[in-house]
C-alpha cells in the first residue's frame, strides 16, 4: 500500500514537472510560422532576440520571470532557428516583423504583453510600441536607442558612423557567403550554451538574417539625417519604458539613448552597465535579470 502511494506521488511529481516544462509553440502571421518557447503562468512577456542569436538567449531571464509569476514567450525571429525563413528582402520589412509579434500575442490568447527586445529584437520592440501601442503594456529595450536617437547619432556622431560599418557590409548582396555558424556562435562563451547556439545557427538562414539590415538599417553617407520607413518613428511610446545598455557596446553608442524620455509619455528608466558589452543580457546576466524583474514587479 505504502509502495503504491509513493509510486502515485512520484507520478504526480513527474506530471507536474512535465506540465511546467517549456513548450515549443507556433504562431502564424499570414503564411509565415513563428516558433516560440512558452513557459510559466501569469501576465504575458514576449521576448525578441537579435543578431546572431535565437530564442535561447533568454533562458536565464525567462527562468527568473517565471519564478516571479510571468508567462514568457521567447521567439525565434523569422529566418532564425525553427521559425519559417521566407525568401526576399521585403519579407523582413518592419511591418512584417511587427505582425509576427502580434501573431504570438494572439496565439497566447492575450490582448497585450510586456515586450522585451535586444538588438534587432529591440528595434522591433520600439516599432511595436509605436505602431501597435495597444499590444504593449510595458516596454523593455536592451542596447538599441530609440529610432530618433539612433538617426541623430548616425547623422552627427563619427564614432557611431564608424561602428556601423559592419552593417554596411551586411547590406551588400551575397555577403552571407562570408558567414559561418561557427563564426556567428563564437561570441557565446558559456560552454553549456555554445553547442545549442551552434545548432540553432546551423538551422538558420544567413541571407534572411542579413535581410533585416537590407530592409531596415539606415543607408547613405555620413551626412544622412533620416532613417528608412522600417525604423521611422510613427508615434509616441505610451507604455512605461526601461532601457538597458552595456557601456562597452562597440556596435551601438550609449549616446544614442540621450533624449529617449522625449519620445515616451510614461515613466522612463535608463540603466547603464559600465563593464558590459553589446550582449548585455549575458555580460551582466544577474544584474540585468534582477533589474528587469524588479522593474516589472514595481509596475504591475
Amino acid at each position: 500500500m505504502i509502495r503504491a502511494w509513493i509510486a502515485a506521488l512520484a507520478m504526480l511529481a513527474l506530471a507536474g514537472a512535465a506540465a511546467a516544462a517549456p513548450q515549443d509553440r507556433y504562431a502564424a502571421n499570414a503564411d509565415v510560422k513563428i516558433h516560440y518557447v512558452a513557459d510559466g503562468k501569469g501576465p504575458l512577456v514576449v521576448l525578441l532576440h537579435g543578431f546572431p542569436d535565437y530564442s535561447g538567449t533568454w533562458k536565464p531571464l525567462t527562468a527568473e520571470l517565471n519564478r516571479a509569476g510571468f508567462r514568457t514567450a521567447a521567439l525565434d525571429l523569422r529566418g532564425y532557428n525553427l521559425s519559417d525563413k521566407p525568401a526576399g528582402v521585403e519579407a523582413y520589412a518592419m511591418p512584417n516583423l511587427v505582425g509576427d509579434v502580434a501573431a504570438v500575442v494572439a496565439a497566447e490568447g492575450r490582448k497585450d504583453a510586456v515586450v522585451i527586445g535586444h538588438d534587432w529584437g529591440a528595434a522591433i520592440a520600439w516599432r511595436v510600441a509605436m505602431d501597435r501601442p495597444d499590444l504593449v503594456r510595458r516596454l523593455v529595450i536592451l542596447s538599441v536607442p530609440h529610432p530618433a536617437g539612433f538617426a541623430r547619432e548616425m547623422a552627427s556622431n563619427p564614432e557611431q558612423q564608424k561602428n556601423s560599418a559592419y552593417a554596411r557590409n551586411f547590406q551588400q548582396p551575397g555577403f552571407e557567403k562570408n558567414l559561418t555558424a561557427e563564426g556567428l556562435a563564437a561570441w557565446q562563451k558559456d560552454p553549456a550554451e555554445h553547442a545549442a547556439y551552434l545548432a540553432a545557427l546551423k538551422r538558420s538562414d544567413f541571407g534572411a538574417m542579413l535581410n533585416y539590415y537590407r530592409a531596415n538599417y539606415p543607408r547613405g553617407a555620413r551626412t544622412e539625417t533620416t532613417i528608412p520607413a522600417g525604423m521611422a518613428a510613427q508615434g509616441r511610446i505610451k507604455a512605461p519604458t526601461l532601457v538597458i545598455h552595456g557601456m562597452k557596446d562597440t556596435a551601438l553608442n550609449a549616446a544614442g539613448h540621450s533624449g529617449t524620455w522625449d519620445h515616451v509619455d510614461a515613466d522612463t528608466t535608463l540603466v547603464m552597465f559600465p563593464q558590459a558589452g553589446h550582449f548585455v543580457q549575458w555580460d551582466a546576466k544577474a544584474e540585468v535579470n534582477r533589474t528587469i524583474v524588479d522593474w516589472l514587479k514595481a509596475r504591475p
